[in-house]
């Protein structure tokens, strides 16, 4: 195919989001970022329902809610991909979280998108078995628990799309050394259009170990350890000088272009963080000698750095560049003293974007920000790129941004002078919209030979010079130097040429170059690293050798990749031999391998290794440390950028070894110029030249020149030789050896083109174009296979060189593919290239060979052209003296010569028309009365008209047949176009639908293949994993259905759209050589009708079971479902409405439908999965269609599966199986059944088995025989017949992905189902299985607090200093928070002692057959129906100490599976935490099994004992309950008794006086006394005092009178 044509760009890297996963609250990040290097966070966070105010506003893209058990479901409409990816992600469980009492919620984050599950109290193990919601106004204060990042990248690159049922590692981003915070188990995958999910076996619990089971990819440690990236960013050269924001624009208009405006800034961006470095002002050559530390575990989920280079701006920065560096190119994976660490540099990395055209605003900065090809060189950055693992952590893992000193051998480089030269021989195809100014074509490398863009001096790494004028005066003396030695100036464009019309199509125009050639000469400065694109053109060549099947080359040492630092030779001289040694090494292992195993190696495996090592090589190819850059053409008219091509510099690179050469240096290559940015729909081409180009260093100059075509002469303008003009004038090489060629284009035929009509046909015809010269081939009307059968000649091709060059390395042929339209232009389908077989006048002529030629329309493939094309040498003595050709017809239209079309014989076509399917309207009516149209090669056949499609789809004549000339060799035979018309009123008709088989060799005929091939053996347990229709050919062993096309598909939109589907065909083709027709009919009948039933009205009873779906995708806004069925067959339509699932994206339908339906008017059964909506119409989840017809009449026997000798249905056919085997034996007339004692026979083959069993019979056995068990040994062995036997279905379940109609390709979920067909003329069945999901049981569990010991103690009274705690009991099952229940407290304990005699009663739901509860409940009060979830059965005891004036405190907990928890100890002192966390499956019990167990068990907080219970477990069955009732606490009935507490055993606030006699009075009982006397003493002295003054004066008062 055209180079530039369908080329793939190289910077056009898909950006995906990344994700994260859980914060307790836990945290799932998707950041954007490319499809490489998409990172995804998953992060654990402990959540508070308080108002969180870094709330943003959202507004989501999001077409997908969650997924199952908490799945995330997202797509993404404006991803640069090509279609829009979907994110499903669930979130099973946690476990071993960090915290005490935590209540997790996991978040996902896509770019600015966020969705969490709900909030778990209380656990460290919480079990995601529910659908989260959207952040609608719910915010948290949260602590983060731990983080987990993936790649979306690596996520697909996984097998499947997917990691499934695996535990991410949960670490805190803050402070990583404080190791893992826990695991979460979830599933991701990412799938688009066309991908499907695999089914992956679950992994049970039991079973499951967490440390083997991460969620990483396979070959990765378990074990990761920490690591430092450095991205060190040195400096930048040749930044775009014109600044691109609108501000700096306006400024450039006022100051002029005096000053660099670019004020650069350097962002990389790697596993979802992003560091930056300082802003360089006004410096398009800026130095930052700055380093970027990123923190990550190694080795990393995301593989790539994005590196982007911006402008800050005073209103907005804007990029200037972006560059990906991918790790695993740069390191190497082997273990031991092989392998190492991601190594870049110091080197430059060359940055690419959008080209300028001095506009005020740049039209495609897109490609600036790495979306698409870059267009044109952007400058280059010194990076260096190192890993350090860490031994001993690391705090926090926040982005470091720091200087670093500069070695000084890091600038010590040597720059090395090379020379890029280049000759134009052609230049055609030019676009018309172009104009007719004069056109210049510019040859640059990096910013050497730019003339138009603004760049800065050292733009190429070229050393600056102290003065300018100084450096200017010695670059001319160069270039004076240079021109002599070369012999054509220093010139990068070439000579303006007004184009000129191409004769015979107005549209293209072309340069006059004639015998004149122009010459570019380019002189640029790089780095002395060529070693390293010497080694990737080895590598490159070994690929290539190793594909076209040539010899395997010989591995040598240079022919290694090398992944080292970018140093000079001789300091790279001891670094470089130990990369190379790990490659050469490591590859050459394997391709010993390959050659000691081909003797023990089947074709396909030896294939499958040697792409293997194929890729191996290819991937060693790219070399990261690229330090020449792209090769850029463009074509300027009027001095404006119009159209470029870029070429990688190592395809061109010179090297005296010829391993080492480009693949195209110093070739005569085309390339196609294109349009920058996103090309729009049709021709993109804007110009087609041939040029010739080198470049090499400038010592190899005397070998520029070597395989130019001889016979030139060298041309230099007068003005060049001056050496003064601003802009030397280029050379030209003059060619005056002419050569006369008339060249043939033997156009015969084409399949499969595009539909460019709203039929879905085409008027095809095709333009082949030539040099300057372009002719039309005649317009074939409505149709996709066109056959012209016509030679365009072009008479007068003058081209110029020698001859044998030219028959060596002709000019290439372009032809383009046209639908014509009889209103407005024609429109573009397709186009290819080819290259003409060159005979000179000299040589004998032979004619050429038909070949097709594969056509392309953009990025679709658009069929193929079967054509020749020959360039024929005009001899100057006998210009007549040509082959000859045959003579025009009357529209003097040369038809192919007959020795150049294919060789044809006659053949017999049959055609088995059986009918037609689901026929949409067309023109606004309905189909009522089609015929189908076969035709092939001219000929063809016609069905009977369908009198009434409603009533019978059927045809009336089921075969009819054709003979038609077909060529010999079959990779030639001519397509087979199947077209369908409707018959309406007044004799009109109307087409319906076409179909076109472009491959006739699988119905060609072949006796030794009849029934001979067995599909492979297909067991029970694969069958489920699938649908039947892949498992056996889509039922298609006796008759094939055809899609009919109608409408456009002439774009990627509607190319596989299922709208352009209008029908289908239902029949099958026969070919064989008609000279045989006599010995291959068997009595008049066509091969075509053998073992075809009769295709009259079947009256068959249905029955449809659906068992349930699972990972549907969510309906609701609150990313939920309520999902039910509904089926449709035909004219019935089946509403299971009311038994709607409510909020369920695994719901268990466990359904069975019957319908009674008569083929072939009701043969396609549509079961749907709807979502209820209480307003509104209701939403389709998704659909899955079944072609009933098909399994009724197929061999396979697909109408009711043969039971399994285990299975535990009972007989569900109508027929049992000695019955069925008789009729197999009938109706492939084979002998037999042959039944015997202990064996049957059929034909030569004999199975054995029991035939003799026993029944009681009133206590007595009885022998009887019977052949019905070994009949169906028969059945399920029936592939093992010789000549006849083919797979009969088995019993099964199908796995039917569901789809939707608006997104194409995407499954939607998946369904679980069978169908039973059962004909009404044979016996009826019996009834159909009961398939109805099993009810869950009613339990009631009740538990008995008996005591308390050594419960941690938390209080400290403040008087006596002494410990104690205010113990009391909580207790709940998980999933039923509502209906937590609590002992009252037992206060004051001093000794950790607590007595409750408490009962807890919790009535649940239990399937004991899966082995977990079932809870149904409202998620919120807006919630209008219950949410049924599956969760496991554990009970949560825990331990807390009460507090009347603050929060409890939490002080332990206990954790219980019910299913299997830890034996009890018999005593307290025999109770510890070993118990429960070293327990081992064979100590664990099952209290659904013990019903009754008592004992002691340890309550724990962060791993440590902090207190026993003694509990009683009592399971009763709800009817048990409810005979024998008990109470609550200590209620009746069975009241327990009040517990034994001491007397301090109270509570202060209640009882105060209580509370002074045990805490005061006990304690301080003598000192109160002694108080209270001392008191009374001093009160009595004190009044002692008082009174005795007065007492002694009233006595001397008294006794002085």
């Amino acid at each position: 195919m055209l180079e530039g044509l369908n080329s793939a760009a190289n910077e056009n890297e898909t950006n995906w989001p990344a994700v994260s996963i859980i914060r307790c609250f836990m945290y799932l990040f998707f950041e954007e970022s490319s499809l490489i290097g998409s990172m995804g966070e998953i992060i654990c966070l402990n959540g508070r329902k308080l108002f969180w105010a870094e709330m943003k506003t959202q507004n989501y893209q999001v077409s997908r809610g969650w997924q199952p058990s908490h799945t995330f479901d997202m797509s993404w409409e404006n991803m640069c991909c090509p279609c829009s990816p979907q994110i499903a992600i669930t979130i099973t469980e946690a476990r071993q979280l960090v915290g005490e009492n935590i209540d997790p919620v996991v978040i996902i984050e896509i770019g600015d998108e966020k969705k969490q599950t709900t909030v778990k109290e209380g656990t460290n193990a919480p079990f995601y078995n529910e659908v989260g919601d959207f952040f609608w106004g719910r915010h948290f204060l949260h602590v983060l628990i731990g983080s987990f990042k993936v790649d979306l990248g690596t996520v697909y690159a996984q097998p499947g799309h997917q990691f499934c049922d695996k535990w991410a590692l949960l670490t805190d981003p803050s402070d990583i050394r404080t190791g893992t915070k826990g695991y979460l188990k979830c599933d991701i995958s990412v799938t688009g259009k066309g991908d499907t999910i695999q089914a992956t076996q679950k992994t049970a619990d039991t079973e499951e170990q967490i440390e083997k089971n991460l969620l990483i990819p396979k070959g990765f440690p378990s074990e990761r350890p920490w690591a430092r990236f450095y991205v060190r960013i040195y400096k930048a050269e040749g930044l775009p000088k014109m600044n691109s924001s609108i501000m700096a624009n306006v400024t450039k208009a006022f100051i002029g272009d005096s000053k660099d405006l670019v004020d650069p800034y350097v962002v990389v961006m790697f596993a979802g963080q992003m560091g930056r470095t300082t802003v360089q002002k006004n410096c398009a050559d800026p130095v930052w000698h700055e380093q970027i530390i990123f923190k990550e575990m190694f080795p990393p989920l995301c593989r790539r750095v994005k590196i982007q280079v911006w402008d800050e701006g005073s209103m907005n920065d804007v990029a200037l560049a972006t560059h990906f560096i991918d790790l695993k190119k740069i390191s190497n994976e082997q273990d031991g003293d092989k392998g190492f660490l991601p190594t870049f540099g110091p080197a430059w990395i060359n940055l690419y974007g959008s080209a300028r055209n001095n506009s005020l605003m740049d039209d495609h900065q897109e490609l600036n920000e790495g979306f698409g090809e870059g267009a044109s060189f952007r400058g280059r950055l010194f990076i260096e790129i190192a890993v350090e693992i860490l031994s001993g952590g690391t705090n926090s893992t926040e982005v470091e941004v720091e200087q670093f000193d500069v070695p000084s051998e890091i600038y010590g480089e040597k720059f090395e002078e090379f020379l890029l030269f280049g000759t134009f021989f052609e230049a055609t195809m030019i676009d018309r919209k172009v104009g007719d100014k004069p056109i210049t074509f510019e040859v640059s490398v990096g910013n050497f030979g730019k003339v138009t863009d603004g760049v800065s001096a050292g733009a190429g790494g070229k050393k600056k010079a102290r003065d300018e004028e100084m450096e200017e005066s010695l670059l001319h003396d160069k270039d004076d130097e240079m021109c002599h030695k070369l012999g054509v100036p220093l010139a990068s464009t070439t000579h303006p040429e007004r184009p000129l019309i191409t004769g015979g199509n107005r549209n293209y125009q072309y340069l006059p170059y004639d015998e004149r050639k122009p010459c570019i000469c380019v002189r640029s400065y790089w780095g002395d690293q060529t070693f390293r694109l010497y080694s990737s053109n080895t590598l490159e060549k070994m690929a290539h050798h190793l594909v076209s099947g040539n010899q395997i080359p010989r591995l040598r040492c240079s022919a290694e990749h090398d992944s080292g630092m970018s140093l000079p030779p001789e300091q790279a001289s001891a670094i470089y031999p130990s990369f190379v040694s790990c490659h050469s090494e490591a590859m050459s292992s394997d391709a010993k391998g390959i050659v000691q195993q081909q003797k023990k190696m089947s074709l396909d495996e030896m294939i499958r290794a040697t792409q293997i090592f194929i890729d191996k090589i290819r991937f060693l190819v790219d070399e990261p440390q690229n330090t020449v850059p792209d090769v850029f053409i463009w074509m300027l008219s009027n001095n404006k950028r119009v159209a470029y091509a870029r070429i990688p510099a190592k395809s061109i690179l010179y090297s005296p070894e010829k391993d080492q050469r480009g693949k195209d240096c110093g070739k005569i290559k085309t390339h196609f110029l294109k349009l920058p940015g996103k090309r729009p729909l049709g021709w993109t081409v804007q110009a087609k030249v041939d040029i010739y180009l080198w470049l090499g260093p400038a010592s190899y100059t005397h070998h520029i020149m070597d395989n130019l075509p001889v016979g030139y002469e060298t041309e230099i303008p007068s003005s060049a030789s001056s050496g003064h003009s601003m802009v030397p004038s280029p050379a030209f090489l003059r060619y005056k050896n002419v050569h006369l060629f008339q060249l043939r284009a033997h156009m015969y035929q084409a399949r499969g083109l595009i539909a460019a009509d709203s039929t879905g046909l085409s008027d095809p015809f095709a333009k082949v174009t030539f040099t300057s010269h372009c002719q039309t081939t005649k317009v074939s009307c409505k149709t996709l296979s066109p056959t012209w059968n016509q030679m365009l000649l072009f008479n007068g091709i003058v081209l110029h060189g020698d001859g044998e060059e030219i028959a060596q390395f002709p000019p290439e042929i372009v032809i383009e593919l046209y639908d014509d339209d009889a209103v407005g232009k024609a429109e573009y389908i397709g186009s290819t290239v080819a290259a003409p077989v060159v005979r000179l006048a000299d040589h004998k002529y032979e004619p050429p060979k038909l070949s097709y030629h594969p056509v392309y329309c953009g990025n679709l493939s658009g069929g193929d052209i079967l054509a020749a094309f020959e360039l024929l040498e005009i001899p100057d003595s006998d210009p007549d003296r040509l082959p000859p050709v045959d003579p025009p017809d009357v529209s003097q239209i040369y038809p192919v010569p007959a020795n150049i079309r294919p060789v044809l014989s006659k053949y017999r076509v049959e055609v088995l028309f059986w009918g037609v399917r689901e026929l949409k309207k067309v023109q606004l009516l309905s189909v009522d009365r089609p015929q189908v149209f076969i035709e092939c090669a001219g000929r063809g056949v016609k069905s009977s008209v369908i009198q009434s499609y409603k009533k019978n789809p059927n045809f009336s004549v089921l075969a009819d047949w054709f003979e038609v000339e077909l060529p010999e060799n079959e990779l030639l035979h001519p397509p087979l176009s199947i077209c369908v018309v409707d018959w309406r009123a007044f004799g009109r008709s109307t087409l319906v639908g076409t179909h076109t088989i472009n491959c006739l060799k699988q119905f060609l005929f072949k006796p030794q293949l009849d029934l001979q091939a067995t599909p492979r053996r297909l067991d029970i347990a694969e069958t489920e994993k699938g649908d039947l229709e892949s498992e056996f050919n889509n039922f298609e062993d006796w008759v094939k259905t055809f899609q009919l096309l109608r409408g456009k598909s002439n774009d990627e939109v509607h190319a596989d759209s299922e709208d352009r589907i209008i029908g289908k065909f239902k029949g099958s083709f026969c070919i064989y050589p008609s000279h045989e027709d006599g010995s291959l009919l068997d009595g008049g009948q066509p091969h075509i009708l053998q073992g075809i039933p009769p295709n009259h009205s079947v009256n068959v009873l249905i029955r449809v079971y659906i068992v349930a779906a699972f990972n549907l995708s969510p309906a609701d806004p609150d990313g939920k479902s309520d999902p039910y069925i509904v089926l449709r067959l035909g004219n019935t339509e089946i509403k299971d409405r009311e038994n709607y699932i409510p909020k369920q994206l695994n719901p268990v339908f466990g359904r069975s439908f019957e319908i009674q339906a008569t083929f072939p008017k009701d043969s396609l059964l549509t079961v749907l999965i709807y979502d209820h909506d209480f307003v509104g119409t209701d939403d389709l989840i998704g659909e899955t269609k079944i072609d009933l017809e098909n399994r009724f009449y197929s061999r396979h026997r697909a109408t009711c599966g043969l039971q399994s000798q285990e299975g535990y249905n009972a007989w569900r056919d109508a027929t049992k199986p000695s019955e069925i085997l008789t009729k197999l034996c009938k109706d492939n007339r084979i002998n037999g059944p042959f039944m015997r004692p202990g064996e049957i026979q059929v034909g030569t083959k004999v199975f054995k088995g029991q035939t003799v069993f026993t029944e009681d019979e009133n206590g007595n056995e009885v022998p009887v025989e019977s052949y019905e068990h070994l009949s169906l040994k028969v059945l399920r062995s029936w592939e093992e017949i010789p000549e006849v036997g083919y797979k009969l279905v088995p019993e099964h379940i199908e796995t039917r992905p569901l789809y939707h109609k608006d997104k194409p390709g995407m499954e939607q979920g998946r369904l679980q189902m069978w169908v039973d067909m059962f004909p009404k003329h044979m016996p009826l069945p019996g009834p159909p299985v009961d398939i109805s999901p099993r009810k869950p049981k009613g339990y009631e569990l009740r538990v008995i607090i008996w005591n308390t010991e050594d419960v941690i103690l938390e209080d400290e009274n403040i008087f006596t200093g002494q410990k104690s705690s205010d113990i009391y009991v909580k207790g709940w099952i998980k999933g039923l928070e509502e209906d937590k229940q609590e002992t009252d407290v037992h206060y004051n304990s001093l000794t950790g002692e607590g007595n409750f005699n408490w009962r807890f009663v919790f009535p649940f739901h239990y399937l004991p057959a899966e082995k977990q509860m079932v809870v149904s409940k409202r998620e919120n009060i807006f919630s209008l129906e219950k949410t049924e979830r599956k969760i496991p059965a554990e009970l949560v005891l825990q331990v807390w100490d009460f507090e009347r004036l603050s929060s409890d405190d939490f002080l332990g907990t206990l954790e219980l599976n019910l299913n299997g928890f830890p034996r009890a100890a018999k005593t307290a002192k025999s109770c510890d935490v070993g118990m429960v966390v070293a327990a081992c499956e064979e100590n664990k019990i099952s209290i659904f099994q013990q019903k009754r167990v008592r004992g002691w068990w340890p309550f724990i907080k962060a791993g440590e004992l902090t207190g026993k219970v003694e509990a009683e477990f009592h399971l009763v069955t709800a009817e048990e309950a409810e005979k024998n009732p008990v109470g609550k606490a200590r209620k009746e009935p069975e009241p327990l008794e009040k517990p034994n507490r001491p007397d301090t055993s109270f509570s202060w606030f209640v009882n105060p006086f209580k509370c002074l006699y045990h805490l005061i009075w006990r304690n301080y009982k003598k000192y109160i006394i002694i108080g209270i006397i001392l008191l009374i003493l001093v009160v009595f002295l004190v009044l002692f005092i008082y009174t005795l003054p007065g007492a002694i004066s009233r006595r001397l008062v008294v006794g002085g009178t």
